[in-house]
């Protein structure tokens, strides 16, 4: 499924700027497996979907500290809310589980046909440990990486957008050659939107109801593209280069 309200072309951009925990990163299913593996050892029984709204309300609370360490004060929220034992060596299971989240299936493939016709540039929430691992996991596709170490901010914070774009001046680009690219509409469509980008959803919950472990925007964006999955993106860009 891909549909585009787009005025500019895919062929008009130089950057493909990325969201990777949720856009190409399987975060909400390492968590789920994750509380599973707690879950079966400790004889309860748990809801995946319900566990994520959870981890999603403990997420934005103050003091949650930094994906993916926050899992480890967010799961004594979830451990509270459904009998789960609160330990510290479950705390630092679950940080360590997401921090070795998988991508999502498509996601090196797609990412190394993208790499042919733009510079791949991240633009993650995670801590730069963890992101080293996921770039790692995806193919080393990117060509720059922006962590919360290096913005000291999070999406959706302007902060952290303006810090890329004034990168990208001094890599001879501007803020119309990037095309943003992201599945959360709260940290990613919306604010690329308000800041005049050009943007692409990835839907990964098409098939799924609600947000899952992504805060629910106050209201929804009409993306400039809208894509399934990441292949429909890399397969639109292969048709319109002609490769």
């Amino acid at each position: 499924m891909a549909t585009t309200t787009a005025v500019k072309p895919l062929t008009a951009f130089s950057y493909l700027t990325f969201d990777v925990v949720g856009t190409l990163i399987d975060f909400e299913g390492a968590i789920k497996d994750a509380l599973a593996s707690i879950a079966e050892k400790e004889g309860v029984d748990i809801d995946g979907e319900a566990a994520l709204a959870v981890y999603r309300d403990a997420r934005y609370e103050p003091g949650a500290g930094l994906f993916p360490d926050d899992l480890g004060r967010c799961y004594g929220r979830i451990a509270e809310t459904f009998g789960l034992p609160d330990t510290p060596e479950y705390r630092q299971f679950m940080v360590d589980s997401v921090g070795d989240a998988k991508p999502f299936p498509d996601s090196a493939a797609a990412m190394a046909k993208l790499k042919q016709h733009y510079k791949l540039v991240a633009m993650t929430n995670a801590q730069r440990w963890a992101f080293d691992k996921y770039a790692e996991k995806l193919g080393q596709p990117f060509y720059a990486g922006f962590t919360t170490d290096d913005t000291k901010t999070e999406k959706p914070d302007p902060a952290y957008f303006h810090h890329v774009f004034a990168w990208v001046e001094t890599d001879g680009g501007s803020k119309s050659d990037i095309l943003h690219t992201a599945q959360s509409q709260y940290h990613d469509i919306g604010i690329s939107r308000e800041l005049g980008m050009t943007n692409a959803w990835i839907q990964r919950r098409h098939a799924q109801n609600g947000y899952g472990g992504t805060i629910e925007p106050k209201e929804f964006t009409e993306p400039d593209y809208h894509f399934h999955s990441l292949m429909e993106l890399a397969e639109a860009a292969e048709t319109v280069f002609g490769k």
